[in-house]
């Protein structure tokens, strides 16, 4: 008798990686029509106000007093939708926003500090539309903004050093062989 033949059947959200012999499982998010009320547990949705506006609950509530605060546009190349790692950052909010009316999608989970992993059972997905701009409050986790365009320049409100020294990232795939896939 020639040949390997495995018994192991896999359903589709289901890989096998031979070499390292460890399944790993894909949960998908369903990404929700984004509304302040929806977002609020991760942050605040900012949509455009008539110039003269005083300053409000509806604008952004920024924490940007532990360093020099960074305003940048960055380029990111086609993203999919597929993630593994999720971050977040503690000492200050970060607002994101797509330039050129892109809609983009991101994954969230609600802080907690006390914790230094995301709930799992609490993560979310939300589709962005390009309208807006979302501020992220002080340890929200987050995996984006993921995307289907060819690019997308996004504007970015955080700290100079964030990506540095505030960076905290975990890894569902080391963790508990998880990837999402935001559909």
């Amino acid at each position: 008798m020639c040949g390997w033949r495995s018994p192991l059947r896999l359903s589709e959200t289901q890989d096998i990686n031979i070499n390292m012999h460890t399944a790993k499982t894909v949960k998908q998010l369903e990404a929700q029509l984004l509304t302040p009320e929806k977002f609020a547990p991760y942050g605040q949705v900012i949509f455009p106000s008539q110039d003269g506006k005083t300053f409000d609950t509806e604008d952004a509530q920024l924490k940007l007093d532990k360093g020099t605060p960074r305003f940048y546009i960055m380029h990111l190349e086609r993203r999919g939708r597929k993630f593994h790692k999720i971050t977040r950052h503690v000492q200050c909010t970060q607002c994101l926003g797509s330039l050129e009316g892109k809609d983009w999608l991101i994954a969230v989970c609600p802080p907690n500090n006390e914790v230094k992993e995301p709930d799992l059972e609490n993560i979310s997905a939300f589709r962005i539309p390009g309208n807006c701009f979302i501020k992220l409050d002080v340890g929200t986790w987050h995996a984006g903004p993921y995307f289907e365009h060819d690019s997308v320049d996004f504007y970015n409100l955080e700290l100079s050093d964030t990506n540095v020294v505030d960076h905290f990232t975990h890894d569902f795939l080391q963790s508990q062989q998880i990837e999402f896939e935001i559909i």
